[in-house]
């Protein structure tokens, strides 16, 4: 009889908990054939990327194989070796949890990788995507279905982003890529120099390098609001710029203007509200993903610090920092909620 019930249970058990598999199908090819090598560093301390229930089974969430393997047969599936380029993807962070309610649960999703250009000098950062996503069981009890087929997207965003930027020019040794963000960041001028040269930055990059456009002025209307810049006879709207220096003083655009942007030991933010950084108007993800990314405001001499008093500051709005890696915004966690 006791043999019976250990059966039963061990039986039970294995009914109990299932799998979803992440399915890395979609097309990752480099136009460009750029790449020689592939290489994946899964630098998680935990290995697993987790569970999520449906009804009284467990989902465990995985990989065909483990995460190198998968991601780099996936890679060599879509590109075959031609090119001369080192690709190197460090798996940061990959975890999903849930989170049970009382009538429902939510499956969230935290993600974090980066990817580097492999030369003899060192890893030179490419791009880094880092972001949290969620799903409800109210809207689909199929979590870890959900969950998987974001993971999926998620990686696929990564390398399409990666064939369109440029390295950088700072490098880290393999020994420091588990420290890459801080020591990278050291090594960028705008924490680093006191005011900041006058004009016009085309991205995140050169604005936090301090790399203005060479040649543009700042023009302003009869109220004093920067509208563009001015290079002969090439006149460019300020939102085709990440950023612009005027007066001293650092701006970003947003949906309804431009705002300051301050400095404190954490990084560069601004101080806004939900409703200015993405207005009812803005009702995709599509376009917030969007404004996250790309409109943006000006800067214009130095980085007003933290400590200095400004009209905006104490509007009710939450510090928002931007990411020195993508350009985006990292949002608070309780950003737009009733204080």
């Amino acid at each position: 009889m006791k043999k019976i019930v250990l059966l039963l249970l061990f039986s039970t058990s294995l009914f109990a908990q299932k799998t979803e598999t992440i399915e890395l199908s979609k097309s990752i090819k480099d136009n460009k054939n750029s790449v020689k090598k592939f290489t994946v560093i899964d630098q998680r301390p935990n290995k697993e990327v987790g569970n999520v229930m449906y009804h009284k089974d467990q989902i465990n969430i995985v990989f065909k194989d483990n995460a190198e393997k998968s991601l780099t047969d996936w890679f060599y599936k879509n590109n075959p070796e031609k090119g001369k380029d080192e690709l190197v993807l460090l798996l940061e962070n990959l975890e999903v949890i849930e989170d049970k309610k009382e009538k429902f649960s939510i499956g969230k999703l935290n993600f974090r990788a980066s990817t580097f250009i492999k030369k003899e000098d060192g890893y030179h950062f490419l791009f880094r995507k880092d972001t949290v996503t969620s799903v409800s069981s109210r809207t689909t009890p199929y979590l870890a279905q959900s969950l998987s087929k974001k993971i999926s997207l998620i990686f696929t965003d990564l390398f399409k982003n990666y064939y369109q930027k440029t390295p950088w020019e700072f490098t880290v040794s393999e020994s420091e890529l588990t420290d890459y963000a801080v020591l990278l960041k050291e090594k960028l001028d705008i924490f680093k120099v006191d005011k900041l040269e006058d004009g016009v930055y085309k991205d995140y990059y050169s604005f936090f390098t301090h790399k203005p456009e060479p040649g543009f002025t700042l023009k302003t209307n009869d109220k004093g609001i920067v509208t563009k810049a001015v290079k002969g006879e090439e006149k460019k709207g300020i939102r085709h710029f990440y950023a612009f220096v005027h007066n001293g003083i650092a701006y970003k655009n947003i949906p309804i203007g431009y705002v300051e942007i301050f400095k404190n030991d954490q990084g560069l933010f601004i101080e806004v509200k939900k409703s200015e950084l993405f207005p009812e108007t803005s009702s995709n993800g599509a376009m917030i993903g969007g404004m996250a990314g790309g409109l943006i405001g000006g800067i214009i001499g130095a980085v007003i610090d933290a400590s200095t008093q400004s009209s905006r500051r104490g509007n009710g709005g939450s510090e928002v920092y931007l990411d020195p890696f993508t350009g985006h915004y990292i949002l608070p966690e309780d950003f737009g909620k009733a204080k």
